[in-house]
């Protein structure tokens, strides 16, 4: 398990959700190798190492989870395909910590790619499935899970039906649309960008800011508004959604945290984009 950042009165920790590998290319579209390989040395094969790790926000009135990890259900194929090299334990990591599953009183996802909510619904000891977090709202886009119910061609291979079957008529689902405080401090903003309905989160205690971009910025790598992924549904619409997040962020000298980064869970950067101080589990 992960250590803690704090941010005012909160506390953030990173859970395990999993560690895969994907192709650098894919990760930084039409950026040459030559650059993006001196900012994010791959592995063998042209691939780049990724995580999927939900970050657990301790407020003074809520427990809340950022992103929920691969989840407990990839078959043998898809982990071959997606070259996993470490399994979710979130529910084990939060058993450290003192806290059930029971506990979490929202998950908030930036958008409903397995990648991000593989997590919400897991495989129980029994067999069966079930919601990982019962009694949570999980706060999403409206936008975001009209898309998910009916993907496209282009989107059908991450919107995966396993995830979204129990949520579907449950009452955990809490769909927002634009701007949404989930609780005092943590509030969530719509951009599209990556997907139609993705949304940002905005950390905020005792004068400390910090974001998190979601697949707007899926590392460190990507501060550049013009290095977006080859899997972005809408590009242009990214690029311009994080020139003004990473504008605000350097001019409210706020964190940025990443869920995909193995490197490093959170940083600061300069007008030029590089970072200056940064944050590692420990």
């Amino acid at each position: 398990m992960t250590g803690g950042f704090k941010l005012g009165d909160f506390e953030l920790l990173w859970l395990n959700g999993g560690a895969f590998e994907l192709d650098g290319g894919a990760m930084f579209g039409v950026v040459p190798k030559v650059l993006w390989e001196k900012k994010y040395p791959p592995v063998e094969d042209n691939y780049i190492p990724l995580t999927a790790w939900p970050i657990l926000v301790r407020t003074p009135t809520a427990l809340l989870l950022i992103e929920s990890g691969l989840g407990n259900k990839l078959t043998d194929k898809q982990k071959k395909i997606y070259r996993v090299r470490k399994e979710w334990s979130v529910i084990g990591d939060l058993k450290q910590l003192g806290i059930g599953r029971e506990d979490i009183d929202f998950v908030v996802l930036t958008h409903f790619d397995f990648d991000h909510a593989g997590g919400v619904v897991m495989q129980e000891e029994v067999g069966s499935l079930g919601l990982t977090f019962p009694k949570a709202k999980h706060i999403l886009q409206k936008k975001e899970w009209e898309d998910a119910l009916n993907p496209n061609i282009r989107t059908i291979n991450t919107y995966w039906p396993v995830n979204n079957e129990l949520m579907r008529n449950s009452r955990n689902l809490q769909l927002v649309e634009g701007r949404h405080e989930v609780v005092p401090g943590v509030t969530v903003i719509h951009t599209a960008g990556h997907n139609g309905g993705h949304q940002v989160v905005e950390l905020t205690s005792q004068g400390r800011k910090a974001l998190h971009l979601g697949d707007l910025l899926p590392t460190h790598a990507h501060a550049n508004p013009l290095w977006v992924m080859a899997c972005d549904n809408f590009p242009m619409d990214g690029i311009r959604q994080k020139e003004l997040w990473m504008g605000r962020g350097l001019a409210e000298q706020a964190w940025f945290t990443f869920y995909h980064d193995p490197f490093m869970q959170a940083c600061r950067y300069d007008d030029m984009g590089q970072v200056t101080e940064k944050w590692t589990v420990e």
